[in-house]
């Protein structure tokens, strides 16, 4: 399994923050993307551990058995694009209303504005 490589800082200077204390969802969600939090959070302690350990091997893409900086970005880039890949899915299907693979302005007023207009 894979292992952690010496801490440097938590953050860049001037970074976003986030607060720790309410809970580890947004770290949850960023590492593992929405969808794979909440399947985490119906998991036992041992399961969740087994379950991330496979993917701390596939973070570690040269195998070394350590995580760098940059495997670790790769993969968060990686988990948050497929998430806007999905999410643009799920929209898009609610933005075309003629099913037509294409989105007119008239629909997307209707989507977006419908019950004002």
């Amino acid at each position: 399994l894979g292992k952690p490589t010496a801490r440097q800082e938590r953050a860049r200077p001037g970074a976003a923050q986030h607060d720790d204390r309410p809970g580890f969802q947004y770290d949850h969600e960023a590492f593992l993307g929405k969808e794979e939090a909440r399947s985490f959070d119906q998991l036992s302690p041992e399961e969740s551990r087994e379950r991330l350990g496979k993917i701390v091997d596939r973070i570690d893409d040269n195998k070394d058995g350590y995580i760098t900086t940059e495997e670790l970005k790769t993969w968060i880039k990686r988990v948050q694009k497929r998430y806007i890949y999905e999410n643009v899915a799920k929209v898009w299907k609610d933005y075309d209303l003629n099913k037509d693979e294409k989105i007119a302005w008239e629909e997307y007023k209707r989507a977006t504005y419908g019950y004002y207009l």
